[in-house]
């Protein structure tokens, strides 16, 4: 899941003008100065607070010195992360799910994920597939409630891992309808009416004892 971030904070000196006379604007290279921090307190904005550490590493990464933010939009940022200062996905409203520089690679490695959440794709992954003969309808697909629900099951520290984990069983479950909807045909390929029937003897179960895509190991 990638992590989509709103630049709103940050304004740049437009027009040659500089805006380091505004009112409540405050200049990036400035942040740490006592009297910014005095500004910011007086907001009530606990600049000692995990969520304020986390907007200030976030607007120096994506900003430079010359910039300007200001009060208001230090608030709007800080309400992006929880106490801990773990970024809150808007679409969820779980933490764990930013990926980043890094743990971009780190995640990628099979965990354990319920066997409901497994059931829970595999059923969705067969009806899509037939509903959509053997296409990924991107505008009509409900994998997104499926990975969520996943995601809500899973401990923080898991949850990227587990979604990654999820790709993985996705793909084998497909595969497997593929491969049986070409047995029965071997003219079939994506995008044409799968044969009566095709998908009738797979279940979740003899999909993952054969290992057909990848070498899950839990």
């Amino acid at each position: 899941m990638s992590r989509i971030t709103d630049y709103g904070f940050l304004f740049q000196t437009t027009f040659g003008t500089s805006k380091t006379n505004l009112v409540n604007n405050i200049q990036l290279s400035q942040m740490n100065s006592s009297s910014v921090q005095k500004q910011l307190k007086a907001a009530g904005i606990d600049t000692n607070s995990k969520k304020y550490k986390a907007a200030l590493s976030e607007m120096m990464k994506n900003g430079n010195g010359a910039m300007f933010t200001n009060v208001q939009a230090i608030k709007n940022l800080m309400s992006q992360y929880d106490k801990n200062g773990d970024w809150i996905d808007p679409n969820t409203g779980l933490t764990g799910l930013a990926v980043t520089d890094e743990n971009r690679n780190s995640y990628k490695h099979i965990i354990s994920i319920p066997e409901s959440s497994r059931e829970e794709m595999f059923e969705l992954a067969k009806k899509e597939f037939l509903n959509e003969n053997g296409t990924l309808n991107g505008d009509t697909t409900k994998r997104e409630s499926v990975y969520n629900n996943l995601y809500r099951k899973m401990d923080k520290d898991d949850r990227l891992s587990a979604g990654w984990t999820m790709e993985q069983y996705e793909h084998q479950y497909r595969q497997a309808f593929a491969e049986a909807a070409k047995a029965a045909d071997p003219t079939w390929r994506a995008g044409k009416p799968i044969p009566a029937g095709a998908l009738d003897g797979i279940t979740r179960e003899s999909v993952e004892s054969g290992k057909k895509s990848v070498d899950i190991k839990i």
